[in-house]
């Protein structure tokens, strides 16, 4: 082969080895609708059912939940789940949106459920409540790693009757 011919082969062969991250699928959809699996068998199952093996199950043993400026292991997480439980029997989350990229699957959601139980100091009010939020999740493995939710705390301490209404 000629020194040309050659030399255009390996730069050939160089651009599609650069190039290859660029045709790559690094997460192929499977892995992404399997991760929004997860995602919804926490809420669906788990947490509406009240499975907690199955909460056990889809969470990795190095679980880390961050919520504002705190940050828990799975067994805080899984005692904040029960907690809510008890302070609302009759509580159900559905979800309203859930999209993925990579290991990272949003929720957004809405939980209601009516304050019969007592939850963080506070007593039971007997009020009905809904609360929207968002969780996004890392998922790996088919295990949940990590977690960040947030949620207007003021509205469900509104709601409650704990906190005073708006002004407006």
């Amino acid at each position: 082969m000629s020194r040309i011919k050659a030399h255009s082969v390996y730069a050939a062969l160089l651009a599609l080895f650069l190039a290859a991250p660029l045709f790559a699928t690094p997460d192929p959809p499977q892995n992404i609708e399997q991760n929004k699996a997860v995602a919804r068998k926490l809420f669906e199952v788990a947490l509406n059912q009240d499975n907690w093996e199955v909460y056990d199950e889809i969470h990795s043993t190095d679980f880390v939940a961050h919520a504002g400026n705190l940050t828990v292991g799975l067994a805080e997480d899984l005692q904040d789940a029960k907690g809510w439980r008890l302070a609302f029997p009759d509580g159900r989350y559905s979800s309203n949106n859930v999209v993925a990229e990579g290991d990272f699957v949003a929720v957004h959601f809405t939980g209601r459920g009516t304050n019969t139980g007592a939850w963080n100091d506070l007593p039971p009010t007997g009020k009905p409540v809904e609360v929207v939020a968002i969780s996004i999740f890392r998922i790996v493995g088919g295990k949940i790693v990590e977690e960040w939710t947030a949620y207007n705390k003021l509205s469900l301490l509104r709601q409650l009757g704990v906190a005073p209404a708006s002004s407006h």
